[in-house]
């Protein structure tokens, strides 16, 4: 019987750990999503009532690793298409608040899904990474319910954006108060990359 010296035996263990991992399956995924079926919904609540209006999705495409959680891409919100249903508290926004002349587009890129994305059912994970807004980048986690549907996945997801603290200014006035945060939430539908 020969027996393998003991520096040889750490080579072969890489060599046949090596050799397994090169045939299994890449476990990436691509996904696309749709700006038609895209909503992005914005919230602020003020003294006398709460303000409700949505942006519109540009483009937008996350790749991940179901084995690892790792993930890339973006998705870009057009920042001019604020619509609260007032124009004149939309010309605030856009003027005084997001600037959006200045600064057009809006977009998370996630780093990584914390959590498993099942291929069936409903799954509820966290969405890590960058969302920047207003020439400046901030680290969010953000919870998403992703259900799986035929060729892909629908999702929401949601996160709050404490907007003054992120340097960006508070409309409110001495008539008129409004929160320093505004929630966000996003429905999509995604279908995986072809």
């Amino acid at each position: 019987m020969i027996r393998p010296s003991r520096f040889l035996l750490p080579q072969l263990v890489c060599t046949v750990l090596l050799a397994a991992d090169a045939s299994i399956p890449a476990q990436e995924t691509i996904l696309r999503m749709d700006p038609a079926q895209t909503k992005v919904e914005f919230t602020l609540g003020d003294v006398l009532h709460t303000v409700h209006g949505t942006f519109r999705l540009k483009q937008g495409s996350i790749r991940f690793d179901m084995a690892t959680g790792k993930a890339s891409g973006e998705l870009v919100v057009d920042a001019a298409s604020g619509d609260s249903g007032s124009g004149a508290r939309d010309r605030r926004m856009h003027a005084n608040v997001l600037e959006s002349a200045r600064y057009p587009e809006i977009a998370f890129r996630p780093d990584r899904v914390e959590g498993r994305v099942a291929p069936e059912g409903t799954s509820d994970v966290r969405l890590h990474g960058i969302f920047a807004i207003h020439g400046a980048e901030h680290e969010i986690t953000m919870p998403a319910t992703v259900q799986a549907i035929e060729g892909g996945y629908s999702a929401t997801a949601h996160f709050r954006v404490p907007y003054v603290e992120w340097g960006m200014k508070n409309p409110s006035t001495l008539f008129l108060r409004v929160n320093d945060k505004v929630e966000i939430v996003i429905h999509t539908v995604a279908k995986a990359a072809r």
